[in-house]
């Protein structure tokens, strides 16, 4: 399994595949390490998870180069991404004794409680994207909850996820309650149909989704999904331009656009879209370019050579459909040009699609309720961005939007105290936060007579 870094080409990392013994073997060791990690006390186990946290912070750069290395995310960003898993660990070591005290009901009985009890191994199925923070989150309050934790991540991001075990290791994670499996997507089936994985959490694709899904339902296996997107972004006549103008630029930007919640579709009203797409083309062009390893590096590389191919495709049928280039669109290798398009209608491609890069696809609207049809006229539902200061507005899209989350006056992001997760095909359940550590668990009830 090679990492080959998307800016120069060259192979960086190699890594020997898990034959079927070997995973056989560590799914083995999973099990009886969770008999043993669930029964140690909550306090003791936060204490290990705020070192992680530390243990992260001191790590941030070298690991965060390696992570450049390997999906060409520009350093500055990797470094930030690293922090941000060290703000999930402290924040579940400090509530995570809380979040999993019993809850007390009242009922005839003399006493009826529900209590949260881990399941047992779980597998976590990692896309390359955020090679840290999609391990960090769900990998996190699993353990926590008293559940050990299996990993198949992303055949690209190999070092990366050795590196993530290293640092479970590091903070003193008693052995084997995490365990990264180098293997590829054939042996996925075999694993989650093992009796001894109790559980599936798999951040990716509608395919990937869907193929999990039905074999985790084919075993009665609890799963959660968290899949594509295709965020929009609706501006109204009323917004505060300037800032409005940037965060549209950080929603569709970072991390080179590879983000399922990044917002993919930019719908602003007629009457200010002259005036705002002029502001953003302007903010386009001073976005910096290059190699990724670059702390001043804004905009890096796709992770691989075809998936910029898949995107500049996706822009040609559209533009062939009848769009209009406003900035950008070449390519060349794994770099793809920031891209805006206009005139864009709901049946092209980068409407309907997920688009996984720098391209944003505008489309203009006269009416609130014009905007809403525009925003929920996707299969995809992960999050909607409006951006307005009227707060009757506020109100209708809120309570309208079909999604799983609506951020007023923001991009949408995950915050680990704030429940994460889509509708629609973008997937069901729900990650971080009190949610996210009671995913899996078995919510038991208890009743004394």
């Amino acid at each position: 399994m090679k990492s080959t870094n998307p800016y120069t080409q060259e192979i960086v990392f190699e890594t020997k595949e898990f034959n079927s013994e070997q995973i056989q073997e560590k799914l083995k060791l999973a099990d009886k390490a969770f008999y043993s990690w669930r029964k140690i006390n909550i306090k003791d186990r936060t204490k290990i998870f705020s070192k992680l946290s530390d243990i992260l912070e001191n790590h941030a750069e070298e690991w965060g180069k390696v992570m450049t290395l390997e999906m060409g995310k520009p350093i500055s960003q990797s470094i930030a991404e690293i922090q941000k898993c060290a703000w999930v660990c402290r924040y579940y070591a400090e509530n995570a004794e809380s979040q999993l005290q019993s809850k007390i009901i009242e009922t005839d009985a003399q006493k009826s409680y529900v209590r949260y009890d881990p399941l047992g191994v779980i597998l976590g199925v990692m896309p390359w994207n955020y090679p840290f923070w999609q391990v960090i989150r769900f990998a996190v309050p699993t353990l926590l909850a008293g559940n050990t934790v299996i990993l198949k991540h992303a055949g690209n991001v190999m070092e990366s996820a050795k590196n993530i075990e290293k640092a479970f290791d590091l903070a003193g994670l008693p052995k084997n309650c995490f365990i990264n499996l180098p293997i590829k997507h054939d042996k996925i089936e075999d694993i989650i149909r093992n009796p001894i994985v109790k559980g599936v959490s798999l951040t990716g694709s509608k395919p990937a989704g869907a193929s999990v899904a039905k074999i985790a339902g084919e075993e009665i296996k609890p799963s959660l999904l968290e899949l594509g997107g295709s965020n929009a972004l609706a501006v109204f006549e009323d917004c505060d331009l300037k800032k409005t103008a940037e965060t549209v630029i950080s929603a569709r930007f970072q991390n080179t656009g590879q983000s399922c919640i990044a917002g993919k579709r930019l719908l602003v009203h007629e009457n200010i879209s002259k005036q705002f797409l002029e502001l953003l083309k302007q903010k386009v062009e001073k976005l910096k370019s290059g190699n990724p390893m670059d702390k001043e590096i804004f905009i890096g590389t796709l992770a691989r050579v075809d998936l910029a191919k898949d995107l500049e495709k996706q822009m040609q049928k559209s533009l062939d459909q009848g769009a209009t280039l406003l900035i950008g669109g070449k390519r060349e290798n794994a770099y793809f040009e920031p891209t805006i398009l206009t005139n864009v209608t709901t049946e092209m491609s980068v409407f309907k699609e997920e688009t996984f890069g720098p391209l944003l696809a505008c489309v203009t609207f006269k009416t609130d309720e014009e905007a809403l049809d525009f925003i929920n006229k996707s299969e995809f539902g992960l999050g909607a961005s409006i951006f307005t200061k009227d707060k009757n507005r506020m109100e209708y899209f809120i309570e309208n939007i079909k999604d799983g989350a609506v951020f007023v006056n923001e991009l949408v992001k995950s915050d680990p105290r704030l429940p994460f997760g889509g509708t629609g095909i973008s997937g069901y359940g729900r990650e971080l936060s009190e949610n996210g550590i009671k995913a899996f668990v078995n919510k038991k009830t208890v009743y004394i007579a």
